[in-house]
């Protein structure tokens, strides 16, 4: 197994820039902002020739007794229970703080090596820096810089040559997987949705355990987090996002990082689980973030959650809205469930599933040609003026989702609504559930157009 480090330290120290600097990426929001990352955050690292796993952890509020800096903590602790070693960051700016001095208590308690890293030390003398550091009782303070990267890969080296050997604590269900990246042997599903509407509770459940924090307070998720697990021999990546408000709703400079995150995770996915709340009406909002889902090409699973909490009258206005709001999305799978009991999100899966082999499915030319025969047989593309498009053959062109290039000639003058026509009959015929299909024109280029059409 790979070792894993986990980062942790009191709030805007530096620890999600570290995150990033590590695994070379932006996964971990950044700003000038405390309080910025709620959940753990695992991604792949590198040093030299070492592989490991890194964990970004949220501001560590020891002693908060309730509430989200409760919930933050508790997601330290177990950070820190599934680490190998801990890197204890602190700020050398700011010195040397009580809470500094309280992590340190609780990391001596918790059996893990513990490198202290003092960030923040560009320009500055790193022995004045780290002195009164020293005072934590945890060893050697090594000066870094974070977003400079100064000293960062000494800093690293020293974390992991504190693993004593033969001892790993990592769950390999974090470890991302590499294969085909036409056919991915690991699921990547987002679950999207407007605050509140349970994405965290889905997320837990699915896992069995309180991976990502589930709190009765919208915006509780700010970042979105990836989550690997296997069931039933498929591989899994589960993308909890954070919700979005209108646009004219979004405030705090955090909420703007987190749509921008959430967009990003629904064009990471290969399926989203749209999560909509059966106890409050289906909104405008609702339906724009499902436009994005489809606007990006995603399989698309619809999840009703909290339909236990409802009754007989609202539950049949909840369908009534779901075909008048949401009719665009005919083609994906619907799930009457509830997040915190597990109903249905059995079922839920198994469409997740359905909906990916859809949206990789292979389409035969010949197949693809047969059928659209049969489209234009059953109904051909309007004449515009004089002229009626001629459709000849079609193929695959790509894949999440399916393309198919339809070749012929006049092919502008085809309207929206014969597109649309085409998309609906090739979808039925190759049953292709849970997917958008998309339909691209290609048309044949007359080489005597230039001459007027003379040899």
């Amino acid at each position: 197994m790979l070792p894993t480090v986990a980062v942790v330290g009191r709030p805007n120290v530096g620890k999600s820039t570290l995150f990033n600097r590590l695994t070379k990426s932006r996964d971990a929001l950044v700003a000038d902002l405390p309080g910025l990352t709620r959940d753990r955050h695992y991604g792949r690292a590198r040093s030299g020739d070492r592989v490991f796993f890194v964990v970004d952890t949220g501001g560590f509020e020891p002693v908060a007794a309730s509430g989200i800096l409760h919930e933050m903590a508790k997601q330290t602790r177990q950070a820190i229970a599934e680490s190998d070693v801990v890197v204890f960051l602190v700020d050398g700016r700011s010195g040397l703080t009580p809470q500094d001095s309280t992590i340190a208590n609780l990391l001596r308690k918790a059996g893990r090596p513990v490198i202290v890293a003092v960030n923040k030390a560009e320009g500055l003398p790193a022995e004045r820096t780290v002195a009164e550091f020293h005072e934590l009782g945890l060893g050697d303070p090594v000066a870094i810089s974070a977003e400079h990267g100064e000293n960062v890969c000494t800093m690293i080296d020293a974390a992991l040559d504190a693993i004593p050997p033969g001892e790993s604590h990592s769950d390999e269900r974090h470890m991302e997987t590499s294969g085909d990246p036409e056919r991915p042997d690991t699921i990547k599903v987002a679950v999207v949705g407007r605050p509140n509407v349970g994405k965290s509770t889905l997320v837990n459940t699915l896992l069995g355990e309180e991976r990502v924090i589930a709190f009765d307070e919208p915006g509780t998720t700010r970042d979105a987090i990836y989550v690997d697990f296997e069931r039933v021999g498929q591989r899994y990546t589960l993308i909890d996002t954070a919700g979005l408000r209108r646009r004219g709703k979004v405030f705090e400079a955090v909420e703007k990082f987190s749509v921008i995150k959430t967009l990003q995770a629904i064009e990471d996915a290969h399926v989203a689980v749209l999560l909509l709340d059966a106890q409050h009406a289906i909104t405008e909002q609702d339906a724009h973030l499902a436009g994005h889902v489809l606007e990006a090409g995603r399989a698309v699973v619809v999840g009703i959650n909290k339909w236990d909490g409802v009754g007989r009258e609202q539950r049949e206005q909840v369908k009534r809205d779901l075909e008048r709001k949401m009719g665009f999305l005919d083609f994906a799978q619907q799930h009457f469930i509830s997040a915190r009991d597990g109903q249905g999100v059995g079922a839920l899966l198994l469409s997740v599933n359905a909906a990916f082999a859809a949206a990789m499915a292979r389409l035969p030319t010949p197949r693809l040609t047969r059928t659209l025969q049969a489209a234009v047989l059953h109904q051909q593309p309007p004449r515009a003026g004089l002229v009626r498009p001629k459709l000849r053959y079609a193929h695959q062109g790509g894949v999440n989702p399916p393309l198919v290039v339809i070749h012929g000639t006049a092919l502008h003058h085809v309207p929206d609504t014969y597109r649309r026509y085409l998309e609906h009959f090739f979808t039925d015929a190759f049953q292709l559930r849970g997917t958008p299909l998309r339909i691209a024109f290609k048309a044949s280029v007359n080489p005597y157009a230039a001459s007027g059409g003379r040899r």
